[in-house]
């Protein structure tokens, strides 16, 4: 049992070291000074396309930060689910509040059934586009941007090594459910790793059109789950890069009940497992995560029960390190989070000391959760998404099953919480 204990401590220790120097990079990256926005003259005509299937709790403020834009030309392409969809009142209601002329709001006219609704609204969406845009900027509905975020976002791409650009999303700890915390706690973990990766988030994603039609990605997308994931090694092959943005590291306020987020964990590993670019290291990354703190609280009460004090004592000390040493490195991003949202013209979330010792507890729970939803994942073929139920036999084997009209029985109860 001591040789045992032996080997979760110095594992747990060391993969808190592995995590603390990948975290430093990050915010080392997180600090670096922006380059210059592009003057109006050199910047493209853009197209925003925002595709939508249900009345997100924020969907009211996503449209009009995205109408209120500091970019010269740019067209808003709302791609609305049905014409009956409760998104369309509120889309419609929001344009003409602004009175603005450059949105155009259009009904998802095909439903394809080999890929995801969402990758039938992008592909819609881009084929309508005339040769005049020259970037095609993809954005979510739980997306609230700031005035420079379209300017941010497109400057990049005048790097001819760049196909691509993205941000990345950040939740807040200071909700009311559980399930908002441990998705917080999870996502901490999950910006460093797209960062490293190089992964690319569809909330936040800008690409050049040239490049879309040379890596021929509409037609990928025509038959995929998922849109942004994929596109590492599209880009790679054609010897492109993806620009992680530090500025548009975007603030999300919505709801999460531990429930629906254990529905979104699994359909989010099935989908890892499809297009992640390093799926077997996000396993070793989950093992080391997951497995190790868990067999040391299991080994723990089994030397307790034994008797075995020193066993017991050292997993207690390395365990409360490993923990410790996550929660400190949990506020640290969140300090480094909270200068780029503060630049943005965004509030300070405020942490008080309750909410630090929430956050402490939300580790392992996270950690156990996090565990669940790849268990539960590993058999799984069907998936329920805002409704439509998809089975996914493969990367590019996927069948929409069975779909409907976006009905407001699939709608939340609490009006915060995220679809």
């Amino acid at each position: 049992m001591k040789e045992l204990a032996i080997f979760l401590s110095k594992s747990l220790l060391g993969w808190l070291g592995i995590q603390a120097c990948i975290t430093l990079a990050f915010l080392l990256y997180l600090r670096s000074r922006p380059k210059k926005s592009l003057p109006d003259e050199q910047l493209p005509k853009t197209a925003v396309v925002l595709c939508l299937r249900g009345a997100d709790p924020y969907l009211s403020n996503c449209l009009q930060a995205l109408l209120k834009q500091n970019y010269p030309q740019y067209d808003l392409k709302l791609i609305i689910d049905s014409q009956e969809d409760p998104a369309w009142q509120i889309a419609s209601d929001t344009i003409n509040k602004l009175a603005v002329t450059n949105v155009q709001i259009s009904h998802l006219r095909i439903i394809r059934h080999n890929c995801s609704l969402k990758c039938s609204a992008l592909v819609q969406a881009i084929s309508d586009l005339d040769d005049t845009y020259k970037v095609v900027a993809l954005v979510d509905a739980d997306t609230v941007v700031h005035p420079n975020w379209l300017r941010e976002l497109v400057s990049p791409l005048t790097n001819p090594k760049v196909g691509a650009t993205t941000g990345n999303r950040w939740y807040v700890p200071t909700g009311n459910y559980w399930g908002s915390l441990v998705r917080y706690a999870g996502n901490v973990s999950t910006i460093v790793q797209m960062y490293l990766f190089g992964v690319p988030w569809g909330g936040t994603l800008a690409i050049k059109t040239e490049v879309l039609h040379q890596t021929e990605l509409l037609d990928k997308w025509g038959q995929a789950f998922g849109e942004d994931m994929m596109m590492h090694n599209v880009l790679k092959k054609h010897q492109m890069q993806i620009k992680f943005v530090p500025s548009l590291v975007m603030l999300n306020r919505e709801e999460c009940d531990l429930l629906g987020l254990l529905d979104y964990l699994k359909r989010l590993v099935l989908y890892s497992r499809l297009y992640h670019p390093r799926w077997l290291a996000l396993v070793s990354e989950a093992v080391s995560s997951i497995l190790f703190p868990t067999m040391a609280i299991l080994v723990f009460l089994i030397s307790l029960g034994d008797a075995q004090w020193e066993a017991a004592g050292l997993l207690l000390a390395s365990y409360s390190i490993y923990t410790l040493g996550l929660l400190v490195l949990m506020l640290m991003v969140e300090q480094g989070v909270q200068r780029v949202v503060s630049a943005q013209g965004q509030p300070v979330t405020k942490l008080s000391v309750a909410t630090v010792v929430k956050m402490l507890l939300a580790i392992p729970l996270t950690q156990w959760v996090y565990g669940l939803a790849m268990l539960s994942s590993i058999w799984i073929s069907t998936v329920k998404w805002r409704g439509i139920i998809y089975r996914i036999q493969g990367p590019w084997n996927i069948r929409l099953v069975e779909y409907h009209p976006y009905d407001l029985l699939d709608q939340p109860v609490d009006s915060k919480v995220s679809l």
